[in-house]
């Protein structure tokens, strides 16, 4: 088929370009910058932009939609323009141009608000009580591409807490805040959470649009929770994310409830004050605070079964895999910093700043 896959400038996105090109598709990829994905045809612009949606779309046969503003915090209408607005105008670009399959990219906080997930299924997206802007419009997103089956074959897949070698949104921020001493665990930091190795993630995508292309009409209007299966502890996660990154794990603990109101205080200065941090989110959110402390996993038998797919890669080889790359990149910093450490020290015996020694 000859597939477009938005958003490839994201990790998950590039990710799954590179999948649906090694499954034997031809790949178009839409967003702002280059994909780096070798093998695809990059088309460049914006979801807001009808004249670019219409380039990207046109001649394809499939689409896989992952492109979407993605942040704890930020202003509500900017949301809504990329998230509702964009969504709703690739689809319609998609049925005026004769696509005939759509893979959406949605997240399971769509349908989380706020209380304890134990081994359910895809509840229905709820805007109304989805907590935050990026669960509403991505719910509203969500509810609008399904609603879009029938002239469009459509499926909804929600890869939860995706993460992997280059993760930038949930991987960096853990070791970054971690390395600085800024991560806590919320209560005891017990409650079970599912995630999703990045490889698995993107094949469960070439499954969903697949079995699209089966037309025997089992996956079409449904949505799909994605994840390893292998709940873990908060606790556990972080301490296995930060052993990687060689980094010390989180010991100290602040309640839970504590968390979730500070957050929320947090959250509203962050909205109303010029606060900044490194990585420009809030250190904490009423909805992250709930993340971090609440039971969040799903029953994947549906998942599995329809879409004919189990996840390759278990979290204890992610996370050996996530491991190597830091030890990679530690190498390679070594190896540039090495002459110059040894330059600096013959004259002062001391090491630069930003060497491995700091």
């Amino acid at each position: 088929m000859r597939v477009l896959v938005t958003g490839a400038s994201g990790l998950l996105g590039r990710t799954t370009a590179a999948h649906v090109r090694d499954a034997g598709h031809d790949v178009r990829t839409f967003q702002r910058r280059p994909s780096g994905v070798d093998g695809v045809h990059d088309v460049l612009g914006s979801l807001t932009e009808r004249d670019d949606v219409d380039r990207a779309v046109r001649g394809v046969d499939a689409v896989v939609h992952l492109a979407a503003k993605v942040s704890l915090t930020g202003d509500p209408a900017d949301f809504r323009r990329v998230n509702v607005d964009g969504t709703r105008t690739l689809l319609d670009a998609a049925a005026r141009h004769g696509v005939t399959d759509v893979v959406h990219v949605s997240s399971p906080s769509v349908a989380h608000t706020g209380t304890a997930i134990v081994g359910r299924d895809a509840s229905p997206a709820d805007p109304q009580r989805a907590r935050g802007e990026y669960a509403r419009t991505k719910a509203e997103a969500e509810l609008l591409a399904l609603g879009a089956d029938g002239p469009l074959r459509v499926v909804a897949v929600r890869p939860h807490l995706v993460w992997g070698p280059g993760d930038e949104q949930l991987v960096a921020r853990i070791v970054e805040r971690a390395r600085a001493g800024r991560l806590p665990l919320l209560g005891h930091g017990a409650a079970l959470i599912d995630t999703t190795y990045l490889d698995n993630a993107a094949s469960a995508l070439v499954a969903a649009l697949h079995r699209l292309a089966d037309d025997d009409g089992a996956v079409r209007g449904q949505a799909y929770v994605v994840t390893n299966g292998e709940p873990r502890t908060v606790a556990e996660m972080l301490a296995g994310i930060c052993a990687a990154a060689g980094v010390p794990a989180p010991t100290r603990r602040v309640p839970a409830p504590v968390a979730r109101t500070a957050g929320g205080a947090v959250e509203a200065a962050w909205a109303r004050l010029p606060l900044r941090s490194a990585d420009g989110e809030p250190p904490m959110t009423r909805f992250l605070a709930e993340q971090l402390s609440t039971a969040h996993w799903f029953d994947q038998r549906r998942t599995r079964t329809d879409l004919r797919w189990r996840p390759e890669v278990s979290l204890d080889e992610g996370l050996r895999r996530l491991a190597a790359s830091y030890g990679a990149d530690r190498e390679q910093a070594d190896a540039s910093d090495g002459p110059r450490r040894g330059a600096r020290t013959g004259r002062d015996g001391d090491a630069p700043r930003g060497s491995a020694r700091r």
